[in-house]
């Protein structure tokens, strides 16, 4: 397949691997930016944006990324604890006094982050334009009990995670996560990565499309449709379905635990501004934040009695044989997609690969991607 962009000869096995990717998985549309040493070294893209029409997948396109989002969350949070305005270890209430009900007064943001605060789904069934207002949910965590002793166990913390964490932002800073990320980071790096989509990118948006073969999703009962769906507010992969991922409705309204968009550049950018600084500018999270970000919070077996090998620090995937990276200094996050980006400072690395044709979360797509990133950097 003959795509678009460019690499640095010394990342050309990344633009091999790109190719490979269409030809042996199909797929539709696709995107892969490596940052090195805060600077670009490969920004690749090609096949089709909208299988629909044919309109093919350009420098500008950009895609649904789901829990990607958590990277700009989680990057937000650690921010404002760099700066001053956010003690990760302090008990939420301190900065959202009306959290401080049902048995969540000593949970801290950190334990949110490291999915231990024992809220990985809600009671309370909303509509998706309650969701969308914001406050509906806000009162629903308040109102919500543990479902464990906050810290004694991990569950995946999906939708809450974002909404949880956010409500924390905009308390400290008076900006919903999405404005205050654009504030605070991506106006100032250009970076194309939205929690509520602008209208005017709309006509950028890449179209989703389910690849066969996916297995059947389990009962809307489970807890992991509970929390992926919100109980049932959304579909899933509910591609679509009234307000499911392709409804520019749904990625308008910020639904910050899974709802960005974003070209693969924008987060690659990202990353690589935390840990590194893009094109001269200062980076974003000091070493120290980094070693705060990496320390394991949670791993092995989770509330609900899976293990699907994940390690988590605070708000990132760490590296593990489930999500192989490049080091223990490695942190990052992936998508329902099979997106997934991450970054590192002890190799000054900023990396994000995203699709449009959904297989799922830990495919060898993205894998096979940062095998040949680590295989470029150990031939430097």
């Amino acid at each position: 397949m003959e795509h678009s962009g460019w690499a640095d000869e010394r990342f050309g096995a990344v633009a091999d691997a790109f190719a490979r990717n269409f030809a042996d998985f199909g797929e539709l549309g696709a995107a892969v930016t490596v940052f090195a040493g805060g600077r670009e070294v490969a920004n690749l893209w090609g096949g089709v944006a909208d299988g629909r029409t044919g309109r093919p997948w350009d420098r500008d396109t950009i895609v649904p990324v789901f829990s990607c989002a958590k990277a700009v969350v989680g990057v937000c949070a650690h921010l404002l604890a760099e700066r001053g305005a956010l003690d990760l270890d302090a008990p939420v209430a301190r900065y959202w006094p009306e959290f401080a009900r049902a048995g969540k007064e000593a949970i801290t943001t950190r334990m949110v982050l490291g999915n231990r605060a024992g809220l990985p789904v809600l009671d309370r069934v909303l509509s998706f334009e309650e969701i969308a207002a914001w406050t509906p949910v806000v009162h629903a965590i308040e109102e919500q009990k543990p479902l464990w002793e906050p810290g004694a166990a991990y569950e995946y913390h999906a939708h809450v995670f974002g909404f949880l964490v956010g409500e924390v932002i905009r308390r400290v800073t008076g900006l919903t996560p999405g404005a205050y990320f654009r504030q605070a980071v991506a106006s100032e790096l250009g970076l194309r990565t939205w929690i509520g989509l602008p209208p005017e990118e709309v006509p950028n948006l890449a179209r989703l499309a389910e690849a066969e073969g996916r297995p059947p999703m389990p009962g809307p009962e489970t807890l992991i449709m509970r929390m992926v769906t919100m109980n049932g507010a959304f579909a899933f992969p509910g591609l679509e379905e009234p307000h499911g991922w392709n409804d520019p409705a749904l990625l308008g309204a910020e639904i910050p635990g899974a709802g960005a968009v974003s070209s693969a550049h924008g987060l690659a950018a990202l990353y690589a501004a935390a840990v590194t600084g893009v094109d001269g500018s200062p980076r974003l999270l000091s070493p120290d934040t980094v070693t705060s970000a990496v320390r394991e919070l949670s791993s092995g077996v989770t509330w609900s009695g899976m293990d699907a090998g994940q390690r988590w620090g605070s708000g990132f995937l760490l590296d593990s044989s489930f999500r192989p990276m490049l080091g223990p200094r490695s942190f990052g996050n992936d998508g329902a997609g099979g997106q997934f980006t991450f970054g590192d400072d002890e190799y000054g690395v900023g990396f994000a690969y995203v699709s449009n044709r959904m297989v799922g979360y830990g495919d060898a797509r993205a894998n096979r991607l940062v095998s040949a990133v680590r295989e470029c950097l150990a031939a430097a």
